[in-house]
Order: C-alpha cells, then structure tokens, then sequence
C-alpha cells in the first residue's frame, strides 16, 4: 500500500513493500496523494519504498490479463510519468532497492535520484523482454539522460548499481539504506519553497518534447 507522511514541508510519498508495479488502483493512489501533496502546500516532493523494490514497472500480469485495456493502461502510467516530469516543486526519488522499467522511468520524471550504495539496480530491460519503448517513454529517457547513459541503458537491458549509476549521471548521489531519507532531505530542504506556477512553466518548458510525446492521445 501506497502512504504519504512529512518532514516538515516535505512530502515523502512511500510506494509500498512489494515490488511496487504500476496496478490500476495503485496508480490511482498515487495520483490522490499528489493531489494531497499540493493541497497541502508542501515544499518538495521525495518518493520513495520500503523493501528491496522502488518498483518494476508496468504490472504484466494484470496486462495479459486485460489485453483489450493494454492502451487505456499505458496512458495512465505515461500521464503520472508526464505528472512527475512537471510537478511544481522539486522532486526526488530515494531508490531503497531494485527500480526497473517503467518504475526507472519514474525515478527519471524526478528532478533528483538518490540510489542506495550496497544494493539494488536501476534498469531498462526492455531490450531483452521485447518490449520497445513508446515514444513518449524513450523522449522522457533521452531528455534526463545523458546520450552515453541512454544508450547504454535502453539498448543493452544493463543493470546499473549504485556506482555504475553514479558514474553514468544516472543519479545524483548514493546512501547507505539507514540514512536514505535523511540524505533526500538534506538535498531538498535548503531549496526552499518555489513559487508552484513558476516551477510548472519551468518544467515544461523545459521537457516539452517530452510532456507531448508522453500525452499525445
């Protein structure tokens, strides 16, 4: 189960204990929390897991299952993605564990990633589980990775530990489990708060190849 909690002004949106996939009524969960986040007037926004998942991505179980809603479903997961990618306050991904697919790609759509040091992989499988990336998902990969990262993350399936990620740009800083949060605090904190519309026009500005590709009907 999804929950939300503060530090102080900062909002600490927790995935779950499992692996954390992208369900339907878990996306909704998101969504309603982050509707909470900005009423609430947070300054900042880190999501983050219990266990060894962030998350892995699309829920393929619940989509062999419901193949007549496999483009309905992938709409969904690629609004909250273009969500994150303009959410009006900064935003960070504190990956406990294991982030893979589109729960990577989650972790992309904030402004700032935090992976633990000793455990866990960031990876973009889809090279090697033959499923190509949408349009929107592959602009939303290119436009937070550098070309070197990108290529070495969507075309080869590589899991990316903690220093590998690292030294690919692919996050901003490792931690040990015990001082995660503490550490994504650290970062935010002395940010501040931002103006919400200001911080909006930024981001979508900023991504707007990206916002089109991931919401075009």
């Amino acid at each position: 189960m999804t929950a939300l909690s503060y530090r102080d002004k900062i909002a600490v949106l927790d995935l779950g204990d499992s692996e954390n996939r992208f369900t339907p009524d878990s996306l909704t969960e998101i969504n309603t929390h982050l509707d909470a986040v900005l009423a609430d007037g947070a300054h900042a926004l880190i999501t983050t897991a219990r266990g060894k998942f962030y998350s892995n991505g699309l829920d393929l179980d619940w989509l062999s299952a419901h193949g007549d809603r496999a483009e309905w479903y992938v709409a969904q997961v690629q609004t909250l993605l273009a969500r994150l990618l303009t959410f009006p306050m900064p935003t960070l991904a504190a990956l406990p564990g294991h982030a893979f697919g589109a729960g990577a790609m989650l972790a992309l759509a904030h402004d700032f990633r935090l992976m633990r040091e000793d455990r866990g992989f960031f990876c973009l499988p889809e090279a090697d589980i033959r499923i190509p990336f949408t349009a929107g998902m592959a602009a939303l990969i290119q436009a937070k990775l550098p070309p070197r990262a990108a290529m070495a993350a969507m075309t080869t399936g590589r899991r990316f530990g903690g220093l590998d990620a690292l030294a690919y740009d692919i996050v901003d800083g490792l931690s040990d489990l015990d001082g995660l949060l503490d550490a994504a605090t650290g970062l935010l904190t002395p940010l501040g708060a931002k103006d919400p519309g200001t911080a909006a026009a930024i981001k979508n500005v900023m991504f707007a190849p990206a916002i089109t590709a991931l919401t075009l009907p």
